[in-house]
């Protein structure tokens, strides 16, 4: 029993530094590594082959770029993201609202584990759901989770219908990431020091009443990749 705490110990040691530098970076660099992200899906190696069609037909998307997990035996994976809408009927994309994925975990594991993971949403309701106080991955009565490529872990069964298509890509010891209760939650701060102290969440992706043009080359890819045939 003694040699519990000193595990725990061990690694908060580990995951500290890593999971510091995910949630202390800013608002504009959040989004310069979403844009970073997006390029890489789009003209990358690894990118599922229907990535473009399934950007044509989103909702929206959110976007992960930097999910860092570490642990030794407990495990903790956290990072700050951003999601935008597409309108179907432009092509066009919002302004990015900013949002925290976080989870922990108990299990065989050691290593620390770098990771982009995307979420293509594909309809108002997904969206909506996503958009609110806190949205628990696989949990969420009535929204299908399809994970499509290599190193993330199958939420569902089903290969087709899904209201939002997950895709993850690892590097790290870990060889794969857990979304399956992963909980995602809105971080108003950032939406206020990015956009003004008035500023919501539903201003920024829905109303689109929110602009920072740091956040045009992230909307231009999104456009690039989403454009269809």
């Amino acid at each position: 029993m003694r040699r519990i705490p000193m595990i725990i110990a061990a690694a908060l040691l580990l995951a500290a530094p890593q999971i510091a530098q995910a949630q202390t970076s800013n608002e504009q660099s959040a989004v310069d590594r979403a844009a970073a992200a997006v390029e890489a899906l789009r003209t990358g190696p690894g990118a599922p082959p229907n990535m473009g069609e399934l950007l044509h037909n989103a909702r929206g998307i959110m976007i992960f770029p930097e999910l860092v997990k570490a642990g030794f035996i407990f495990g903790a994976q956290g990072g700050s993201g951003v999601l935008l809408s597409r309108d179907p009927a432009t092509n066009t994309w919002s302004y990015p609202a900013f949002y925290v994925f976080g989870a922990g975990s108990f299990g065989l594991q050691a290593g620390i584990q770098l990771s982009k993971i995307v979420f293509i949403i594909m309809n108002d309701k997904a969206l909506n759901a996503l958009m609110s106080d806190e949205f628990k991955v696989g949990a969420e009565a009535g929204i299908a989770i399809v994970t499509i490529g290599a190193g993330a872990e199958a939420s569902t069964t089903s290969a087709a219908g899904g209201d939002i298509y997950a895709f993850a890509t690892s590097m790290g010891l870990f060889g794969g990431v857990a979304l399956q209760g992963g909980i995602i939650k809105p971080r108003v701060a950032y939406d206020h020091d990015y956009y003004g102290p008035t500023v919501r969440a539903e201003d920024i992706v829905l109303a689109r009443t929110a602009k920072n043009p740091g956040a045009d080359p992230l909307r231009e890819a999104l456009a690039k990749a989403s454009a269809g045939p």
